[in-house]
C-alpha cells in the first residue's frame, strides 16, 4: 500500500513531492516522509501518522532543493515510527521502498557481522546499506545500483537520491509496479499515474526487472540484464484534479453510492442493447475451443471468481477452478490445454495475482484479466483485456469495483456459454434484460439507507458476527463478513448455510448476529418432483 513519488528539477521540489504524496493517500498508510537534496547535503522530514503530521514539519523546518523523492509507508517490518519511516538515509544514500525484500534477514546479519549499524528495523535499511558499501568501495551511483538489485529477492519498487548528486535519481522495480514521468527540463518517478497527474501526463511503466537513471534532460531505462531498453511513452489519460469525497462523509461511502453508475457504464461496455447480446472485445483466440476455466484473484476479487464459477458452469457447462493467487503457484497446479485463465484484480498490479498469471502464461495458458487499469501490468499482460469501468477507487475496503467484475464476470459467462452452444437467443436476451435492470436495482438497494443504518448500531457491539448463503451468495457471505472484518474490526465469518451445523452453531448466541442472505433465486435445474413451493411469474423463479 505505500507511495512513491520522485522529481529531478529546476525548482523547489518539496511542495509538489508532498501534493504527490496527498494524491497517494487512497493506498493507505501510517507514517510519511521527504528528502531532498541541497548543498551537497541530503535534508530530511518525516512523520509519524497521517500526512498533515508531515505538513506541520514541512511548515516548521521547510526542505529547500530541486531534487528529492518522498513515501507514504504501511508499516512491515517494524512499528510505524518516525525512525522507521522512510527516506532512510545510509552515507551517501537515501531511499525508499514498496514492497519486501524476502531475504533481507541474512543480508542484515551479514552487515551487521562487517560492522555495519541500523537505525531502524525495516527490510529496506538493508538496501540502504548494501548501495552505501558499494559506494564506499568506489562505485559510481549507476554501478552500485546494478550490482545490488540482483542481491534483492521479493516485490519491491525503490528510489535511490545521492549526497552530491543533484541532477540523478535512480529507481527499480520487481513485482511491484514504478512509472517514471517525462517533463520538460525535469523528470519524474512514481507508483502510479496518480502520483504524477499534477506533473505530466507523458509517462512510461517500467516493465518487470526494469530499472531507470533519471536525469533532468533523460531517463535511461535499462532491463534486468543492465541492457539499455524503450518503453512506449504514453498519455496516463488520469486527471490532474485531486479526487475528493464530493458531500459524502468518506470515501467509501461515496463509492457506494457511484454503484450504479458506475456498473451501468461497465455494461455499457458489453451490453449490445439493438442485438440483444452480450460483447466481448475482439481477442486472439477462439472461445469455442476453451475446455475448462482456472479464476485466480486475492481477497474481494477472489469472491467475484467464485460467483463467476456458479455463472459459467450453470451457462456454458465447463468446469471451473477458483484459486486463492497466493497459494496458486505453491500448489504446482495442473494447467491442461484449452485452460483460459482468468486473473480478477481491481489495481492490475495485485502482486500474487501477477505472479500467477506470469505462471499461467510460462505454462501456455490463454489468459483474460477483469481489471479496472487499463494501463496496469496484468492489462499489459493478458491475452484479452475485459475492463470494469469504475473509475479510481480511493476506499482501501472495495466496493464498486466488486460489483463492476460481477458484471464483466457475467458477461464473460454469457459469451462462453454462447460459444459452446449452450445458450438460446431467448435465454440470452433474457439475461441481457437483467443485466440492463442492474443499476436500477443496485439504486433502489440504496434507498433502504436508514433501515441500513438502524440494523448497524444493533450490529456494532457485537464480537462476533456469521454470514449465511447459498449458491452464488455463499461468496457474497464471505464479501460480507470480509468487509465487516476490514471496516469496523468486527471477527465476522462467512459459510454456506447448510454447514451452520457443522461447526458453526456452536458458537450462536444472543450476542451473536447471523446475518442470512437469502434473495429470490431460481430453481435448481433438476428440481425435487416432491418440491412444492409457489412459482413466480418468471419462468424458473420461485
Amino acid at each position: 500500500m505505500c507511495g512513491i513519488v520522485g522529481i529531478v528539477g529546476n525548482q523547489d521540489v518539496a511542495q509538489r513531492l508532498f501534493d504527490g504524496l496527498k494524491r497517494l493517500e487512497y493506498r493507505g498508510y501510517d507514517s510519511a516522509g521527504i528528502a531532498t537534496l541541497h548543498d551537497g547535503e541530503i535534508e530530511r522530514r518525516r512523520a509519524e501518522g497521517k500526512l498533515v503530521n508531515l505538513a506541520a514539519r514541512l511548515a516548521e523546518s521547510p526542505l529547500p532543493g530541486t531534487i528529492g523523492i518522498a513515501h507514504t509507508r504501511w508499516a512491515t517490518h517494524g512499528a510505524p515510527t518516525e525512525d522507521n519511516a522512510h527516506p532512510h538515509i545510509v552515507g551517501d544514500v537515501s531511499i525508499v521502498h514498496n514492497g519486501i525484500i524476502e531475504n533481507f534477514k541474512p543480508l542484515r546479519d551479514q552487515l551487521i557481522a562487517e560492522g555495519r549499524e541500523f537505525k531502524s528495523q525495516t527490510d529496506t535499511e538493508v538496501v540502504a546499506h548494501l548501495v552505501s558499501r558499494e559506494l564506499e568501495r568506489g562505485s559510481s551511483p549507476r554501478d552500485a545500483v546494478a550490482a545490488v538489485l540482483p542481491k534483492l529477492h521479493g516485490a519491491f519498487a525503490v528510489a535511490f537520491l545521492f549526497r552530491n548528486q543533484p541532477d540523478l535519481l535512480i529507481c527499480a522495480r520487481l513485482g511491484a509496479p514504478l512509472t517514471v514521468g517525462y517533463g520538460e527540463g525535469e523528470n519524474y518517478l512514481g507508483s502510479d499515474a496518480h502520483a504524477l497527474a499534477s506533473l505530466t501526463q507523458r509517462i512510461a511503466y517500467l516493465d518487470e526487472g526494469d530499472w531507470a537513471v533519471l536525469t533532468r534532460d533523460k531517463v535511461e531505462i535499462f532491463d534486468r540484464d543492465n541492457n539499455p531498453v524503450e518503453r512506449p511513452i504514453v498519455a496516463s489519460g488520469v486527471s490532474a484534479a485531486l479526487i475528493d469525497k464530493g458531500n459524502h462523509r468518506h470515501f467509501m461511502l461515496k463509492e457506494i453510492y457511484e454503484q450504479p453508475v458506475v456498473v451501468a457504464q461497465t455494461l455499457a461496455s458489453y451490453i449490445r442493447p439493438v442485438e440483444q447480446k452480450v460483447a466481448l472485445p475482439d481477442m486472439s483466440f477462439d472461445l469455442s475451443r476453451i475446455e475448462r476455466v482456472a479464476i485466480v484473484a486475492c481477497g474481494t476479487a477472489s469472491y467475484v471468481g467464485m460467483i463467476g464459477k456458479y455463472w459459467i458452469e450453470q451457462f456454458a457447462r465447463l468446469p471451473v477452478e477458483v484459486d486463492v493467487a497466493s497459494e496458486f503457484r505453491y500448489r504446482d497446479p495442473v494447467l491442461l490445454p484449452n485452460t483460459l485463465g482468468v486473473v480478477v484484480s481491481q489495481s492490475g498490479e495485485t502482486a500474487d495475482t501477477l505472479a500467477a498469471l506470469r505462471h499461467m502464461k510460462a505454462n501456455g495458458v490463454t489468459t483474460a484479466g477483469i481489471i479496472n487499469v487499463p494501463t496496469s501490468s496484468m492489462a499489459r499482460e493478458v491475452d484479452l483485456l475485459l475492463s470494469t469501468h469504475a473509475g479510481p477507487e480511493i476506499g482501501v475496503a472495495s466496493t464498486k469495483a466488486f460489483t463492476c467484475q460481477l458484471a464483466v464476470m457475467a458477461a464473460l459467462a454469457v459469451n462462453l456459454a454462447r460459444a459452446k452452444g449452450k445458450l438460446s437467443e431467448q435465454a440470452e436476451r433474457e439475461i441481457v434484460r437483467h443485466l440492463i435492470e442492474a443499476p436500477a436495482a443496485i439504486n433502489a438497494a440504496l434507498a433502504h439507507d436508514e433501515e441500513i443504518q438502524a440494523m448497524a448500531h444493533t450490529i456494532a457491539a457485537a464480537r462476533d458476527v456469521l454470514y449465511l448463503g447459498r449458491g452464488p451468495d455463499y461468496p457474497l457471505a464471505l464479501e460480507g463478513a470480509l468487509k465487516l472484518k476490514e471496516i469496523s474490526y468486527i471477527h465476522a465469518e462467512g459459510y454456506a448455510s447448510g454447514e451452520m451445523k457443522h461447526g458453526p452453531i456452536a458458537l450462536i448466541d444472543d450476542s451473536v448476529p447471523l446475518i442470512v442472505l437469502a434473495p429470490r433465486a431460481r430453481c435448481s435445474t433438476r428440481p425435487s418432483p416432491t418440491c412444492r413451493r409457489p412459482r413466480r411469474a418468471a419462468p424458473g423463479w420461485c
